[in-house]
């Protein structure tokens, strides 16, 4: 398949963008700069980027919690999401919602979440809108080689299988659910093959490789679109940081870590462009304006202002009688 080649060199803008800003972000947190946690995407950026380079602009994306990469591939303002985890009110969920809790529904961005598999059910009930709706739109539901584990998987994959919802099922497969391998949780081996239980098709592609990830998903996603029910693509990667900043990777093989980075996904996006004719110089300027956007992201975020503390209870629903506020 033929991509403008524009295109390709901003897709591996964004695949540069989301690396430099969760290594950014770790330095920010290494500096003690923002409270909380975070779970950074370095070295699934080809996942990301690839994925959402198979929709249409109408089309929608659920996240989990590794999420920053999946909001700035599917169009985040890279200030307002580093706004949010300083806590800013600027932020996409005015400060409130920090690493795992954002959305922006006018650019299909439905949310991430902090509950393993949590948004695969809501990425379930947002395919049947849909076809119910008869929008002709599709959704890609992104979620971790843990989460094939937990009941949302089965749940919401069987009833998306059983009336053919237009959602493509997208595992980012990076070896590791926290720090359990995967050959101790799954006695298969391809998580994609589970798709078969559900009467589906399955694909396990190279998720470090860009091309391989987005013609896996644009496949789905046709399919889908045309009323023919999901697909599951597995994508195998690997995290080069730990499974959250706090993680030092003890659980890893001696070598594991080097073996990895000889394919790291920039590094494989750059040979086959350099290969289709892109100079040396245009990557150098696109990793330029990537550093220049990272930093005016970094200072929207210390220039803005804190939320306003009697606003607290605003847009929060509380249960037991006490009602609305």
């Amino acid at each position: 398949m033929t991509y403008s080649p524009d295109e390709l060199l901003e897709h591996y803008r964004l695949m540069v963008l989301i690396r430099r800003f969760e290594e950014v972000l770790a330095n920010i947190f290494s500096e003690g700069l923002i409270g909380g946690t975070s779970h950074f995407c370095v070295g699934q950026e080809a996942c990301a980027v690839g994925g959402i380079a198979a929709l249409g602009p109408g089309d929608l994306v659920t996240s989990n919690h590794r999420g920053h990469g999946h909001f700035l591939a599917k169009g985040g303002d890279t200030g307002r999401i580093m706004a949010e985890l300083f806590g800013k009110a600027t932020g996409y969920s005015a400060g409130r919602g920090g690493s795992q809790h954002m959305a922006d529904f006018g650019i299909g961005f439905l949310g991430s979440n902090g509950i393993t598999a949590g948004m695969i059910p809501v990425a379930t009930g947002a395919a049947l809108t849909q076809k119910l709706q008869r929008t002709g739109k599709a959704v890609l539901c992104f979620f971790g080689d843990g989460a094939c584990g937990n009941g949302y998987f089965h749940e919401g994959v069987n009833m998306g299988a059983i009336w053919d919802l237009p959602i493509v099922y997208l595992i980012e497969n990076n070896a590791y659910a926290m720090s359990t391998p995967v050959a101790q949780t799954f006695k298969i081996e391809g998580l994609s093959r589970r798709a078969e239980a559900y009467g589906i098709p399955g694909v396990t592609v190279d998720g470090n490789d860009y091309f391989a990830v987005r013609e896996a998903t644009q496949q789905a996603v046709q399919r889908a679109r045309e009323g023919n029910g999901p697909t599951i693509v597995e994508a195998r990667t690997y995290r080069h940081c730990g499974h959250s900043k706090s993680d030092k990777c003890e659980y890893r093989p001696e070598g594991e870590l080097e073996r990895w980075l000889a394919r790291d996904p920039l590094g494989v996006m750059a040979e086959r462009l350099l290969e289709a004719g892109t100079t040396q110089e245009q990557l150098a300027a696109a990793r330029e304006q990537v550093e220049e956007e990272v930093a005016q992201a970094v200072e929207f975020a210390r220039q803005s202002p804190e939320p306003d503390a009697g606003g607290v209870a605003r847009g929060v629903f509380a249960t037991a009688g006490l009602g609305q506020v």
